[in-house]
């Protein structure tokens, strides 16, 4: 085997990316590659990662005793002014919190369960949990205010066997609580009652007097202690428990310090909505504002019709220093950015980063966010990525260095090994560290299956080198190797890419997309639309057609038909090129899988669920609705 350590990264940057970094600092962008025999490598970053805390609430600790006025966490209430919460009084609020646990005799094996969303109750909840080393189990809001069947929390629920469920509101959680068999299970709720359910109020956990007994049991909490166990449902079946202890979570946050300096000299401040049953809104996010002594203001929007209002009005009040988002946040995003001049400007005033993760961003949209960041602030705000998985807490590489185009996940975080084995054109990525997780809850046969001999972790993603000839320029992000598929042609067709290709081409009318044509002669789609833009597109008489006229609209079928031809021309073969494609206007079911709470579309429950759809896409003599190419 041959090893080298590139040099690049190691010189001034040039103009062109002092342009694009702003005057925030990232680490140098090297690499050290090693061939390994089967044509793949092995990737590290040449800096060694830095000691770490032990747990998360070593974190929480030391801001209460350095910054007790400092705010860590904001919501709305029911006024619409925001509430607040200093580190002094989360500190003292978790201590309470803590004890009520350990009173409780909950412990390692008698673990807690969230129902609720994002809130300063479910936050105290979370570090009264860390310092008394009981793990959390945050659960989807959805599975229990969306779901129609309530399956996925039930089976939650019988794999974590929690000795305490959190519910924020008793009478909106009722229908789930009730879905439960709770004997022996405390059940805490912050406002409302559960009817014919006796409930403890969060209050009287927050009353508790903190004994020794505390300070005792938190000296056992150490690296490999449970902090949390986050769900992934994955492509099929039902959701699997991703164990998630403190030294995954703590050594990923010195990671991250480590190639951005910049967020450890100015506290950062956050407007985020990202659910925290997620890692990219519950590990990354969150722990980036504890790791650093940030402030993080609660975001009750969400990239939907009904409440991406909500976003733009925080947005529009506070200036986050680093915007966190998912690609379908920064499409509904942009518009507003785009016509609204004081919320652009408020938006940008302090902002440091825009950073995008969870799915692949379209190129158009990363334009668009470079031409509203230039409008703001006559130069373009640094926008990055990187690239993970709930089971590595999260990140495992980072974009931290100047990036001019989506896809870029970056390089391995210090102290990480990154595995690439060769898979045709790309390879696919695995990952070795002290972010990864030990395993998923009481599934030791699926743990098992989940490394590889040499024991590292099976993503289920692939990637390709941005330059072949540089390794330092990063790795680009090219699908999950569960979504490909092949033509009958025996092409294989990359979902991923293509995907992303076919959002930027057809930009701004398509949200997002289905890649079909499994064992068929040619690639298909199915779309759901940006109504907006289709609007847009079709302006006379728009108000009087319903959603199935617009979508069928002359405009918007040339629209497609034009850029969808363009776009075949430039692709070499078939598996790139789109052969058919169908509007919908259903959206994604959680029920039946098709989307997670971070908007990422899951292809192979999509395509099963609408299997119809895709034969009527197919079809030898397709109907109206379908835009043949």
């Amino acid at each position: 085997m041959s090893k080298t350590s590139s040099p690049c990264g190691a010189s001034a940057p040039s103009r062109k990316q002092r342009a694009l970094q702003g005057s925030i600092e990232f680490a140098p962008a090297k690499v050290e590659v090693e061939a390994t025999p089967d044509g793949g490598y092995l990737l590290r970053s040449p800096l060694p990662l830095e000691p770490y805390e032990a747990n998360l609430g070593v974190m929480l600790r030391r801001w209460a005793k350095e910054a007790p006025q400092r705010i860590f966490l904001a919501e709305r209430g029911g006024d619409g002014a925001w509430r607040t919460l200093s580190y002094g009084d989360a500190g003292r609020q978790a201590e309470s919190i803590a004890q009520a646990l350990i009173d409780r005799g909950m412990g390692p094996e008698r673990p807690m369960m969230i129902l609720s969303g994002n809130s300063i109750g479910h936050a105290l909840l979370m570090l009264g949990g860390i310092l008394a080393g009981v793990p959390v189990a945050p659960v989807s809001v959805a599975y229990s205010l969306v779901s129609l069947d309530l399956v996925k929390v039930k089976s939650i629920f019988a794999e974590v066997r929690p000795a305490l469920i959190y519910a924020e509101n008793g009478a909106m959680y009722a229908r789930a609580l009730k879905a439960l068999d709770l004997s022996g299970v405390e059940v805490v709720i912050k406002d409302g009652e559960v009817e014919g359910m006796a409930t403890t109020p969060l209050s009287a956990l927050l009353a508790t007097d903190v004994t020794p007994k505390v300070e005792e049991v938190f000296a056992t909490v150490g690296p490999k202690t449970v902090a949390k166990i986050l769900f992934s449902s994955g492509s099929t079946g039902l959701p699997k428990g991703i164990i998630n202890t403190h030294e995954m979570l703590c050594s990923n946050q010195q990671m991250l310090a480590q190639v951005w300096p910049f967020i450890t000299q100015t506290p950062p401040i956050l407007v985020d909505w990202l659910p925290w049953n997620h890692t990219f809104g519950g590990n990354h996010n969150f722990n980036v504002v504890l790791k650093q002594g940030g402030s993080l203001y609660i975001d009750a929007g969400k990239p939907v019709p009904a409440l991406v209002q909500q976003t733009v009005q925080n947005l529009a009040e506070i200036s986050p220093t680093v915007y966190f988002n998912v690609p379908a946040g920064f499409a509904m995003l942009v518009p507003y950015l785009e016509r609204d001049e004081q919320l652009r400007q408020n938006f940008f005033k302090d902002l440091q980063l825009i950073f995008y993760a969870a799915a692949a961003l379209s190129q158009d949209i990363w334009q668009r966010l470079e031409a509203v960041s230039l409008l703001a602030t006559g130069r373009k705000v640094p926008m990055t990525s990187s690239w993970g998985a709930t089971e590595t807490a999260p990140a495992v590489t980072s974009a931290h260095f100047p990036i001019d185009r989506a896809g870029v996940i970056g390089l391995p975080l210090p102290g990480v090994t990154l595995k690439m084995v060769p898979s045709g054109k790309r390879f696919e990525l695995r990952v070795k560290g002290p972010n990864v997780t030990p395993g998923y809850l009481k599934q030791p046969d699926l743990t098992a299956a989940a490394f590889d001999e040499d024991g590292f972790y099976k993503i289920g993603d692939t990637g390709v080198f941005a330059d072949p000839d540089d390794p330092c320029k990063g790795i680009v992000f090219n699908g999950r190797v569960a979504e490909d598929f092949k033509l009958n042609t025996g092409t294989w067709v990359h979902v991923g890419g293509l995907r992303v290709g076919l959002l930027t081409a057809t930009a701004p009318v398509l949200q997002d997309a289905l890649i079909a044509g499994q064992d068929r002669e040619e690639v298909g789609v199915l779309a759901w639309p940006n109504i907006e833009a289709c609007k847009e597109i079709s302006a006379d008489g728009t108000a009087d057609r319903s959603l199935a006229e617009l979508l069928q609209s002359d405009a918007v079928r040339d629209h497609l038909r034009k850029t969808l031809t363009a776009h075949n021309a430039l692709q070499e073969g078939s598996s790139a090129r789109i052969g058919r494609i169908m509007l919908m206007t259903e959206p994604p079911s959680i029920d039946a899988n098709e989307i997670t709470d971070k908007g990422y579309i899951n292809q192979r429950a999509s395509l099963e669920k609408r299997k119809e759809l895709v034969a009527r896409l197919f079809a030898e003599n397709p109907d109206p609705e379908i835009v043949v190419l």
